[in-house]
C-alpha cells in the first residue's frame, strides 16, 4: 500500500470515529463571507492577534507580505537585502521555525529547512494578514493550527460582486526603483448563483541594483553598488468558491510560482569595488488545495482539507565567478501530501468540543552525493474545549504528535517521536457596559528538527531532540466607539509575556570550516511587552486612522553558565521597537505615512562593542487617487520608501536600499 493511500485511509478512519462524538458551532471564520469579518472584531478574540486588512493593507507602502508584517508588535523580519533577498519572520524571539504560515487556511510547510520566504507573496490579491500569538481563538480548525508557537495567516481576496454584476476585473502595472516592472491582473467571475471563480497573475522583473554606503576600519568610506539581486518571476493562482446550500461552503485553489534570482550575498570584502556574489537560485512551486465546511445540524459541523505540493529548488554557487566560494550545484525536490478533518460538537450553549486530525507525508530528494533522501510521516490529533460561564471564556486543547522518518537503505534515521502538548486560554470581561477584556494563556509546544537538520550530508545529526517552547501571556483589550464628535473609535491592547525555548538547535563547527554539525545546546528565555493602539477620527469629510505598536523584549541566552556571554541578549533582537501608521482619506484621495523603528541590537551573543548594531528607522509615504469613469475606475498610487535615505542593515553585512519609489496604475472594471 502506497504512503498516500495509507494517509488518506488513516484520516478517513479518524473522521469516522470522531463523527460519533463531535458537534456544531456557528462558524465565524469558516464561511466565505465570515473569513473577512473576523479581522474587524478583534476585541472578541481571547488570543493576542494583530491584523491588517482591506484598505489599510492596500494603502501601505509595501510590495510583499514581509514588508507589511514589519508593522506588527513583537515581530522581527530577517531581511537579507533588497527585493531578491530572503525574508523570514520571527515572533516574540522564538525563531522562524516556530511560526506556522497559513495560506487561505492551509499551512505552507517546508520539511527541508522549516522556513517560508515571505518575500515571494505579493499584496496585490491579499485581503488580510493576521499574526496570532499561540493560535486562533476558534476551536473549529485543523490540528495543524494548534501545532506551532505562533501563526501567520494570509487570506487572499474572495470574489464579491455588486448588485447586477457578474464579473470584476483589475489590471495594474507597477514600476519603480531597481528597474522594477510588475504587471498584474485579477479577474473574478460569477459562474452560477453559488459558484464563483478568481484568477490572479503577475510578472515581476527587477535588476535589484541599488547604491549603498560602506565604511571600513582602515579609513575609507565609499559608495558601492549592490549587485546580483535580480529577480525574474511569474505567479498565477486559480480559485473556485462555492456555497453548500445555506449550511456550508467549499473552496479550491491551484497555485504556481516560478522564479530565477540572484542572492547578493554578504558585504564582507575589504577591497573597494569587490562586492561581487554569484549565488543563483531557481524555484518552481506548485500546489493544489481544497477545503469544505458543512453544518449538518445545530449540534454538528464538519471541516475537511486536502493539499498536494511540489517544490523544486536549484542552487548554484560557481567559484569560476567568485573565487572566495566553494562549488555548489545542487537540486532539491520536495513533495507533500496533506489531509485534515475537524469535527465540532455543541451539546450545550456553554460548552463546545472539537476533535481534529491531520496527516502529512513529505518526501525530499536531492542530487547531492551521499544524500539520505528522507521521507516523513506526521500525524496530529487534537481535542479542544470551549466553555462560557458568566463573564468568563475558557478554552483548552491537547495536541498529540507522532512523527516517523525513513531514509534510503544504509542511512541512519531519527527515532520515532511521540508527544502531548497542552494549552489553556482564559478571558474575563468584568463590566457589562465597558468593552474591557482581560486575558491569559499558557501553551506548551515543540517543533521537530527539519530534514536538513537531521540528514544534510556531512552536517545532519539524527540524534537531535525537538525544540520545545513554553509560553505565558497576560494581557488586556479595551475597545470603544463614539458616534458623534471628532473621535470615533479607540482600541488599546497590552500583553506581557514570558517564553522559554529549550533544546534549541544550532550549528557548531567541526574539524574544519566546511564540516559543521547540528546539536542541541540552546536555552533561551524571553520577557517582553507588546502594546498596540488604533484610533479613527472624523474631521468633516476627512477620515483619519492611526495605529501605534510598541515592543519591549529581553531575550537572553542561558545556554552555557561558564560562558562570559551567559545571559546576553540573543542576536538581532532589539530591546525596543515600534511602528506608526497614519492614513487620511478625503473623497477619492488618500495619503498615508508609516514609520518603523528598530532599536540597538547585537550581531552575536557576545554583547560587546565590536558586535553592537546601530538602531535603524525608515519613514515611508504613499498617496492614491481614484478616478471614476462611466464604466471603470482608474486608481493611481505612488510610494516613496525610506524618504530620508537612511543607510542601515537588518542583518549584518546585508545593506538595505536607500530612498526608493514605486508608481502604480490600476484599471478596475
Amino acid at each position: 500500500m502506497g504512503p498516500l493511500r495509507r494517509i488518506l485511509l488513516l484520516c478517513v478512519s479518524v473522521c469516522a470515529v470522531s463523527a460519533e462524538i463531535t458537534f456544531a458551532e456557528t462558524s465565524f471564520d469558516e464561511s466565505l463571507e465570515e473569513i473577512v469579518v473576523e479581522a474587524s472584531t478583534l476585541n472578541q478574540t481571547i488570543i493576542p492577534v494583530q491584523t491588517l486588512e482591506g484598505s489599510k493593507l492596500k494603502n501601505l507602502s509595501s510590495s510583499s507580505v514581509a514588508d507589511a508584517v514589519r508593522y506588527f508588535s513583537g515581530v522581527q523580519i530577517k531581511d537579507y537585502g533588497g527585493i531578491g533577498g530572503l525574508k523570514t519572520i520571527d515572533v516574540r524571539s522564538m525563531g522562524s521555525h516556530h511560526v506556522g504560515v497559513f495560506y487561505d487556511g492551509v499551512e505552507i510547510s517546508n520539511a527541508q529547512n522549516g522556513v517560508v520566504d515571505l518575500g515571494r507573496f505579493t499584496l496585490d490579491n491579499m485581503e488580510s494578514i493576521s499574526v496570532f500569538n499561540g493560535q486562533k481563538s476558534s476551536i473549529f480548525q485543523s490540528a495543524a493550527d494548534f501545532a506551532s508557537s505562533s501563526a501567520l495567516y494570509l487570506q487572499t481576496r474572495i470574489p464579491k460582486f455588486e448588485q447586477g454584476r457578474s464579473f470584476n476585473l483589475d489590471a495594474g502595472f507597477k514600476a519603480g526603483s531597481f528597474d522594477t516592472y510588475n504587471p498584474t491582473v485579477l479577474w473574478e467571475q460569477r459562474l452560477s448563483s453559488k459558484v464563483s471563480m478568481s484568477l490572479s497573475a503577475e510578472y515581476l522583473y527587477t535588476s535589484g541594483k541599488y547604491k549603498f554606503r560602506t565604511a571600513r576600519k582602515d579609513g575609507y568610506d565609499t559608495i558601492q553598488m549592490r549587485k546580483n539581486g535580480d529577480v525574474n518571476s511569474i505567479r498565477a493562482e486559480l480559485g473556485l468558491y462555492g456555497q453548500l446550500d445555506n449550511s456550508g461552503n467549499w473552496s479550491a485553489k491551484a497555485y504556481y510560482y516560478n522564479s530565477r534570482r540572484g542572492y547578493p550575498g554578504a558585504v564582507v570584502r575589504t577591497e573597494p569595488g569587490k562586492f561581487q556574489h554569484q549565488d543563483r537560485q531557481w524555484d518552481r512551486n506548485f500546489f493544489l488545495q481544497g477545503q469544505a465546511v458543512k453544518q449538518f445540524s445545530t449540534w454538528y459541523s464538519f471541516q475537511g482539507k486536502l493539499k498536494f505540493s511540489n517544490d523544486f529548488l536549484h542552487y548554484l554557487n560557481d567559484p569560476n565567478q567568485d573565487i572566495s566560494t566553494m562549488y555548489i550545484d545542487n537540486s532539491y525536490l520536495q513533495r507533500q501530501y496533506y489531509a485534515s478533518v475537524a469535527n465540532l460538537f455543541e451539546p450545550f450553549d456553554w460548552w463546545k468540543l472539537s476533535l481534529s486530525a491531520d496527516c502529512t507525508y513529505s518526501t525530499l530528494w536531492s542530487d547531492m552525493n551521499h544524500f539520505a533522501n528522507p521521507n516523513r510521516l506526521t500525524f496530529l490529533a487534537n481535542a479542544a474545549w470551549a466553555f462560557l460561564w458568566w463573564k468568563v471564556k475558557l478554552q483548552a486543547n491537547l495536541l498529540y504528535t507522532f512523527v516517523k522518518d525513513r531514509t534510503d537503505e544504509g542511512f541512519a534515521q531519527a527515532s520515532d517521536k511521540n508527544r502531548f502538548s497542552p494549552s489553556v486560554t482564559i478571558s474575563y470581561r468584568p463590566f457589562d457596559n465597558v468593552d474591557l477584556t482581560l486575558r491569559a494563556y499558557y501553551k506548551d509546544i515543540f517543533r521537530m528538527p527539519t530534514l536538513n537538520d537531521l540528514y544534510y550530508t556531512f552536517i545532519g545529526n539524527v540524534n537531535l531532540k525537538p525544540e520545545t517552547t513554553r509560553q505565558f501571556n497576560l494581557g488586556a483589550v479595551y475597545c470603544a466607539d463614539f458616534y458623534s464628535g471628532v473621535f470615533r473609535h479607540l482600541q488599546l491592547t497590552a500583553d506581557a509575556y514570558y517564553n522559554q525555548v529549550d533544546n534549541k538547535i544550532i550549528a557548531m563547527p567541526g574539524s574544519n570550516q566546511f564540516r559543521w554539525s547540528m546539536t542541541n545546546i540552546g536555552n533561551v528565555r524571553i520577557k517582553g511587552v507588546d502594546a498596540n493602539m488604533s484610533a479613527d477620527w472624523l474631521f468633516g469629510n476627512v477620515n483619519v486612522n492611526t495605529g501605534f505598536s510598541y515592543t519591549y523584549q529581553k531575550a537572553q541566552d542561558f545556554t552555557d553558565k561558564s560562558s562570559p556571554w551567559y545571559g546576553g541578549q540573543i542576536p538581532y533582537i532589539p530591546l525596543h521597537s515600534l511602528s506608526v501608521l497614519v492614513g487620511a482619506d478625503w473623497k477619492d484621495f488618500g495619503l498615508n505615512y508609516s514609520f518603523v523603528y528598530t532599536g540597538e541590537r547585537y550581531e552575536s551573543v557576545a554583547n560587546i562593542p565590536e558586535n553592537y548594531a546601530q538602531p535603524w528607522y525608515t519613514h515611508d509615504v504613499s498617496m492614491y487617487y481614484n478616478w471614476s469613469l462611466e464604466k471603470c475606475t482608474l486608481r493611481f498610487a505612488a510610494d516613496v520608501n525610506n524618504i530620508f535615505n537612511q543607510q542601515y542593515e537588518v542583518v549584518q553585512c546585508y545593506p538595505m536600499p536607500g530612498t526608493n519609489f514605486k508608481i502604480k496604475l490600476n484599471i478596475m472594471l
